[in-house]
């Protein structure tokens, strides 16, 4: 598949591999998952203890309309992440990205770029997506930003969607990139992970 290599259903890229995820992952995960910035605009708590890592990933896996993924930094294997597809739709050709975290040290590196395009390569090029969709909060102005500066279309916002872990009420803006478009953002992606250089 373009931009990836599978190999026992691993995903690998020139700094990160994907790999199914599993709860053996649930120690390195809540390090990575320390950093409470990193939780600000995600729906759900941070987990406060590895049994609360545990459980949420049991959660992820029991859902039969996700594929979840475990992030890895090629050069020593160590899990610096986590990333999934879910409301996966076979029939339908449809799925939405999400449960996306890293650890503080991938800021500014190549890391959440590479993932993304392994992920998209996945969806795309093996599963044969039609449609994949993001969302984010109204708030989440860096993400916004993020998602234009990959070409992905800008849909609607869904006013008064969900609720916050503060208790307000969040706006979801929804944005999607379109198998017939995913060449043009797969170079995007490609381009901004070189410019990133190596994790």
């Amino acid at each position: 598949m373009t931009a990836a290599m599978m190999s026992n259903d691993s995903l690998s890229g020139r700094t990160v591999r994907l790999v199914p995820l599993s709860v053996d992952h649930a120690e390195a995960l809540f390090t990575s998952a320390s950093d409470p910035e990193v939780w600000r605009w995600m729906p759900r708590p941070r987990p406060d203890s590895l049994p609360e890592m545990r459980a949420m990933i049991g959660r992820m896996l029991a859902d039969q309309a996700r594929r979840c993924f475990a992030v890895q930094r090629l050069t020593d294997d160590t899990v610096i992440g986590s990333t999934s597809l879910y409301e996966l739709d076979l029939a339908e050709g449809r799925a939405e990205v999400g449960a996306t975290w890293f650890d503080r040290s991938c800021r500014g590196g190549p890391c959440n770029a590479e993932s993304k395009l392994l992920l998209f390569g996945y969806a795309f090029d093996a599963l044969g997506l039609v449609r994949i969709a993001l969302r984010t909060d109204n708030l989440n102005e860096r993400s916004q930003r993020a998602m234009k500066r990959l070409g992905l279309t800008y849909e609607g916002t869904l006013r008064s969607h969900m609720v916050r872990q503060d208790g307000t009420r969040r706006d979801s803006l929804y944005y999607s990139v379109l198998a017939d478009e995913w060449p043009s953002v797969r170079d995007k992606l490609l381009t901004r992970v070189a410019a990133k250089g190596t994790a």
